[in-house]
Parts: C-alpha cells; sequence; structure tokens
C-alpha cells in the first residue's frame, strides 16, 4: 500500500483524507439513521397509552424528548396539548423540520467528497501527464520520470473513483433513508394530534 502511495505522488494525498472523511461519515450515518434510533416502532401506541392513563407530565416529556427523534417530535406536540389542533400542529411541524435537519448532518459533506473525488483524481491524471511529457528531452526519454508520469495519471484515477463510486452510492442511499423516515414520522405525528383531539381512537 505504502509503495502505491509512493508511486502515485503527493496528489494522493487529498483524496486519502477524503476517503477517511467519507469512510467516517458513512459509519456514523448508518449508526444514527437505524429505524430504532429514529422511530422506535410501537412509540406511537405507548404515547397514546401513557397520555389517556395518566396525561401529558414533564417527565414523559423529558423521556420523550431524549429517546428518539420521533419522540421529540411528539414531546413538542404534547407541550401544546391544551392548545388548539392548528397550534399543535405548528408545534410539531417546527420540531419535524430541526429533526430532518439533525438526520441530513454531514450528507451535504458525503456529497462533496462524491462529487469531487473524480476531479481531485484528474488534477493527478493531469499532473502525471505533465511530468511524462516533462520527461522528453532531445537527447531522449528519461524512463524513471516516464514512468513515475504514468503510475502519478493511472493511480489517482483510479483512487477518485474508488472515493466517488461507494461515497454517490451511500449518499443516494441515506437521502431516500431520510426521505422515507421523514414520511413515516409525519404520518405518526398526524396520528397523535387526531388521536389527541378525539378525531380517531389510534
Amino acid at each position: 500500500m505504502l509503495s502505491i502511495i509512493q508511486a502515485a505522488g503527493w496528489p494522493i494525498y487529498p483524496l486519502i483524507l477524503a476517503s477517511i472523511a467519507a469512510v467516517t461519515i458513512i459509519i456514523e450515518r448508518l449508526l444514527s439513521l437505524r429505524n430504532d434510533v429514529v422511530a422506535p416502532k410501537g412509540l406511537l401506541n405507548k404515547v397514546v397509552q401513557d397520555y389517556r392513563s395518566g396525561g401529558v407530565s414533564q417527565e414523559m416529556l423529558t423521556k420523550l424528548g431524549h429517546g428518539s427523534q420521533l419522540g421529540r417530535i411528539f414531546a413538542a406536540g404534547l407541550r401544546n396539548v391544551n392548545s388548539s389542533r392548528d397550534v399543535m400542529k405548528e408545534s410539531i411541524e417546527e420540531a419535524g423540520s430541526a429533526v430532518v435537519h439533525d438526520l441530513s448532518r454531514f450528507l451535504t459533506t458525503l456529497g462533496t467528497i462524491a462529487s469531487l473525488s473524480p476531479l481531485m483524481g484528474l488534477l493527478g491524471t493531469v499532473i502525471g501527464m505533465i511530468e511524462i511529457f516533462g520527461s522528453q528531452a532531445p537527447t531522449g526519454n528519461n524512463p524513471a520520470v516516464l514512468a513515475h508520469g504514468i503510475s502519478v495519471a493511472l493511480y489517482n484515477t483510479a483512487m477518485g473513483i474508488v472515493v466517488a463510486v461507494p461515497s454517490m452510492g451511500f449518499y443516494r442511499h441515506f437521502k431516500g433513508k431520510i426521505d422515507s423516515l421523514t414520511v413515516d414520522m409525519e404520518q405518526q405525528a398526524i396520528k397523535l394530534v387526531e388521536v389527541v383531539h378525539g378525531e380517531r381512537k389510534i
């Protein structure tokens, strides 16, 4: 591995840093976007049951707010349980916007890495080609410089693609996952509002 890095030259170092950042973001988002972390199954039924049995308490709101992202949305709505339906919905929408923002954290960085990695690889290719042309001399070619230029060009191109492909794949996956979670949380929040205001049982 070290020999490849040495052969690729200095242009590969930004790509290595980008790959480390991409892997870190991917692992963090895989852990943070799990269903049991964002929207635990059965949370709505439990909240409705607790509300009907004991009403809204500060302990209940605190527990919900720190339990999951969906719990934060429910807690925001239940804080305004004695207000009108519209006020309760507005508080839920405000909390939902903050939750979606948190779910999308670092995705812009991941998308940027996916977009820029091929360009950084192309930069390495251009630098390698410059070295190749620089090896041309009236007395003949310098084989060592020629070989190094080819290595810089090829390794950086390959590294740019290797970093970009998984980064873009996971970026698209996370965007789809967030969209799915957002729709699910919206539906459950609407159900909570309707249950609290007596428009449905569950």
